[in-house]
């Protein structure tokens, strides 16, 4: 039986876009390099939590009940937590935008976003939010708490107008969208449940059409699909890839003062190795 760390932003698009490397990443600590996120957006997003910092939910959204938001950016984790049906356990760890204070003396999880809203994007936040309200509702000893949260949203910021202020200062005007996510513990839950499934299972076949990660190791030929694991380009097509008998994980053929071996993919995280 294994604990598995889910971070509430892999629960997003890693998961829909790749079930092979969601699972390379969190179960074996393999990590697919990444294009990192254009650093305008954790700028805005900075600058945003800053501005609404102690300011009144009615002064910027309606929509909301009445409350002050006076949590910003702040680490969560939650328990240990067994499902039902599953074999191993799990823990989210991550970090939230901002937190309102409802007057009801509820809270209010709310998330930054500079696109345009959409239903499709909205869907897969809605794992994100849900997964705040599992850690603050259920933290670790030590970890932030706060219950209940009742009420979880998205506010999307769209810039649609760029004007001059003064020389060599400039500002970005968009519309603030409010979109509600109505909190589901049984939805979520059953989805926490078919990924710790996932997770204990055997690795997913990699998927070179949808993933660009898979793509490239196929191109390069690095990628064996009748295996569905990453093995080193001169292998021999006939050698069966074996599992590292620390960790379970994939494992990659190396050279070594005396021949060939396999060696762990998380190497030098993890030291397993075997004979060839």
């Amino acid at each position: 039986m294994m604990e598995y760390k889910l971070s509430p932003s892999d629960l997003t698009f890693l998961y829909d876009q790749c079930k092979h490397c969601f699972v390379l990443k969190v179960k074996h600590g393999i990590i697919q390099p990444s294009i990192p996120i254009p650093g305008i957006f954790s700028v805005i997003a900075g600058l945003q939590k800053n501005y609404y910092s102690n300011m009144r939910t009615e002064e910027f959204c309606p929509d909301l009940p009445p409350g002050v938001v006076n949590y910003g950016e702040k680490r969560v984790r939650s328990k240990t937590i067994q499902l039902e049906g599953c074999k191993s356990s799990f823990f989210i760890s991550g970090r939230f935008d901002i937190v309102a204070t409802l007057d009801d003396g509820s809270y209010a999880v709310l998330d930054f976003k500079t696109a345009k809203p959409s239903k499709d994007k909205n869907d897969l936040y809605n794992r994100q939010l849900h997964a705040y309200t599992v850690a603050l509702e259920n933290p670790a000893e030590g970890a932030m708490k706060l219950k209940p949260i009742s009420r979880l949203g998205l506010l999307y910021f769209s810039p649609d107008n760029c004007e001059m202020v003064s020389l060599k200062r400039q500002i970005l005007q968009g519309n603030l969208d409010w979109i509600e996510i109505t909190r589901d513990d049984e939805s979520f839950n059953s989805f926490l449940t078919e990924v710790i499934q996932l997770l204990d299972g055997p690795l997913p076949s990699p998927d070179p059409e949808n993933c660009d990660w898979c793509a490239f190791l196929e191109r390069s030929g690095r990628l064996r699909s009748n295996t569905s694991s990453i093995i080193d380009a001169n292998e021999e097509p006939d050698i069966q890839i074996p599992t590292c008998p620390k960790c379970g994980g994939p494992m990659t053929l190396k050279s070594g003062k005396y021949g060939e071996f396999w060696s762990c993919l998380k190497y030098p995280d993890c030291k397993g190795t075997r004979n060839r």
